[in-house]
């Protein structure tokens, strides 16, 4: 009978992440272990290498960023400040522009890896369904929205550009900057004046 993991992978996981927003893309295993508080070993052994590392937080981020959705939408009380509650979710977890500027780095390394570049389209697909679930809830109060599928994309283009942008010229937070430039949009859609 095998013996129960006392080290989960959500452990291994979050440790990586971390180390990530630290060092970047640049990051080893060994750091990933060292900050798990197990041994390389037990990194390698558990994922096979620094690849499939990457993939299993590609997942993991996919899976997290549709719960945290939902969750934001759920608390809301109107369908379009759950919209909005919902797009902001999705990069508000970047933290300071440093660690935000080292997870861009890694996003760069993933989209130049063929595997890496497929679950980054997943997760964006995960994404914009998620919007467009929400546009579609919303839509009665959005009268100036374009279609729904236009609309999740028009959204999801806005928090991604946002994140990037703010991870090169950091002006206060990350969060409140997405929430600004979703607003703007959102606003539009009501047919009101920008707040």
């Amino acid at each position: 009978m095998a013996r129960p993991r006392s080290i989960t992978d959500e452990r291994l996981l979050g440790a990586a992440e971390t180390v990530i927003g630290r060092c970047g893309p640049g990051f080893t295993l060994a750091q990933v272990a060292a900050e798990a508080g197990v041994s390389v070993g037990t990194v390698a052994q558990r994922f096979g290498s620094k690849s499939g590392l990457l993939q299993a937080m590609s997942r993991r981020a996919t899976r997290r960023a549709v719960e945290e959705m939902r969750e934001c939408a759920a608390r809301a009380d109107d369908p379009v400040d759950g919209l909005r509650a919902a797009a902001v979710s999705v990069y508000a977890v970047l933290g300071d522009a440093e660690e935000a500027a080292n997870h861009l780095g890694q996003l760069g390394v993933d989209i130049g890896d063929p595997v890496l570049r497929s679950l980054l389209g997943e997760h964006f697909t995960a994404v914009e369904e998620e919007l467009r679930r929400l546009v579609r809830a919303a839509a009665g109060s959005l009268p100036h929205a374009p279609s729904v599928p236009r609309a999740a994309r028009a959204v999801l283009g806005v928090i991604n550009g946002v994140s990037i942008d703010w991870s090169i010229r950091p002006h206060g937070r990350l969060a409140d900057r997405l929430a600004e430039d979703v607003d703007a949009v959102l606003a539009a859609w009501r047919g009101r004046e920008e707040p």
